[in-house]
């Protein structure tokens, strides 16, 4: 096995390296069902892909007021037990899952974990966000400027005391008030004594969805986790859009100057859950037209298609029906690894991805074989997974990727490496081709990306109608914060 490579380093939860973009928060939400907490810890676990380190649930009960848990860990090892769920009374309840970003990894006190709870004077109101505010930095420096005590290290927090410094008279019209002065992407479920509230950024960066459980309401990052519940698909909050939930029924305002949305295309290519709904368009069929499209724009002399599992599974379906080639279980997943397993020794940790990934020898031995992921970061756990197959007696390797280069970071609710930590941005197609060590590497163009999610044109250069960031670096909201801190846009180069 190669060398590390110190340039892009092992994360420190990691036992094959972090090399996958990581979705920093799932948000959920319900109101009008009896033990509403525990549908809340489902939803939750339906979601715990967008966010692995923490999680916490709000409710509230009309004798008992507001009740918060908030703790570290996977939802299933904190919200089953009866202890904790009997803490959480109530018809009303939110959740939220956490994953750290870059900066906080390792560090995480419990005060960052959400969901955010303030008291005001009509009452109080828990908070859960999934995004992330790009001039969150400048906000806090006002507010604690004005005597502001903030408790966390959260970007989240600036809502909770900009909604305590506004004048208006009840807490929605205090949140479109805070939520004015916010810029970047934000979803957001939040709660008071009676009331379920969903708000989506104007540019709709981070999906959140309205769903029905028999008298009840439910909102959720995901429609995957409406379905764990059974509750019924309404509709999508649209971007812009805030939903005001009572036992009267559901209220829509749309409290911010319409612009043209840019929905997060990465949302399709990796981050949601395959048995999600985006836009209409199933997240697993988008992912296999991806694969479709790869094997349209870079064909390759080959004799399997082989995916890494398990997210570039859809895509390699769809390059192999494409292809008129086999395709193949070729690596499987160790479904039981986790954080623990990687402590005892260097020579354990030094396995790296073996301890998660197997090659069949027996597939793979003779073969020309083609791997197909979903997105090349660091490109470590590329390497060593191309070793890996090479060493069970691959005749080729070949890569293809079911996303563009990843060359910019992403400052809307995505966990980036620093530009210069990621491959693309460091390396030409060819010398990460060299790098990686493999017959061909080869990507799918943004056009052909925007064409599986159903633009039959391709990329609108002059208006783009997705955010695509991370591979164009034509970022669709300021990020003013990392501007201050000396990072230099594309157009600026």
């Amino acid at each position: 096995m190669a060398e590390a490579d110190h340039r892009f380093p092992r994360h420190p939860y990691s036992p094959v390296g972090d090399d996958k973009l990581h979705e920093e928060c799932g948000v959920f939400g319900v109101l009008g069902t009896a033990e509403a907490a525990s549908f809340v810890a489902l939803g939750l676990h339906a979601l715990q892909h967008r966010g692995q380190e923490a999680g916490g649930i709000a409710a509230h009960h009309r004798d008992f007021g507001f009740n918060t848990v908030r703790r570290f860990g996977y939802v299933r090892d904190n919200f089953t037990s009866a202890d904790v769920m009997d803490d959480l009374p109530g018809t009303l309840a939110i959740g939220h899952v956490r994953y750290s970003t870059s900066g906080n990894k390792g560090k995480t006190a419990i005060r960052d974990v959400q969901p955010f709870f303030g008291e005001f004077a009509m009452g109080g109101a828990a908070i859960a966000h999934n995004g992330n505010i790009t001039n969150a930095d400048a906000l806090r420096r006002e507010l604690i400027e004005r005597g502001s005590i903030f408790q966390s290290s959260s970007d989240s927090e600036c809502i909770i005391h900009l909604m305590a410094r506004s004048l208006q008279r009840d807490i929605p019209e205090r949140m479109k008030d805070a939520l004015r002065r916010v810029e970047g992407a934000f979803s957001i479920v939040a709660m008071t004594r009676s009331k379920l509230i969903g708000v989506r950024d104007p540019l709709g960066v981070r999906p959140l969805v309205l769903g029905r459980i028999g008298d009840g309401w439910a909102l959720s990052s995901e429609t995957c986790a409406l379905d764990i519940i059974g509750a019924e698909f309404v509709r999508e909050i649209e971007p812009g859009e805030m939903v005001v939930i009572s036992e009267s029924g559901v209220t829509s305002f749309f409290p911010f100057d319409r612009i043209k949305p840019r929905f997060c295309i990465f949302e399709h290519v990796y981050f949601s859950r395959p048995d999600s709904i985006l836009g209409g368009r199933s997240v697993y069929e988008t992912r296999r037209q991806i694969g479709v499209e790869l094997a349209r724009e870079a064909p390759v002399d080959a004799d399997l298609v082989v995916p890494i599992p398990d997210s570039g599974t859809p895509a390699a379906i769809g390059f192999a029906a494409e292809s008129g080639l086999p395709f193949a279980l070729g690596i499987t997943r160790n479904q039981y690894v986790g954080r623990t397993f990687i402590e005892p020794t260097e020579q354990i940790r030094n396995m790296g991805v073996r301890l998660k990934l197997n090659v069949n020898r027996a597939l793979i031995e003779g073969k020309r074989v083609i791997l197909v992921d979903d997105s090349v970061v660091r490109g470590t756990t590329s390497r060593k997974i191309k070793e890996m197959v090479l060493d069970a007696g691959a005749a080729e390797v070949h890569f293809r990727i079911a996303s563009p280069p990843t060359s910019w970071p992403c400052f809307y609710g995505v966990d980036t490496p620093e530009r210069e930590k990621l491959l693309a941005a460091t390396m030409t197609q060819t010398e990460m081709r060299d790098y990686l060590g493999v017959d061909s590497l080869r990507f799918i163009s943004l056009d052909g990306l925007y064409r599986a999610v159903g633009e039959a044109e391709g990329r609108n250069d002059a208006q783009p109608q997705y955010c695509d960031a991370c591979f164009s670096g034509d970022y669709p909201v300021r990020p003013a914060d990392m501007l201050a801190k000396g990072f230099t846009l594309k157009a600026a180069e």
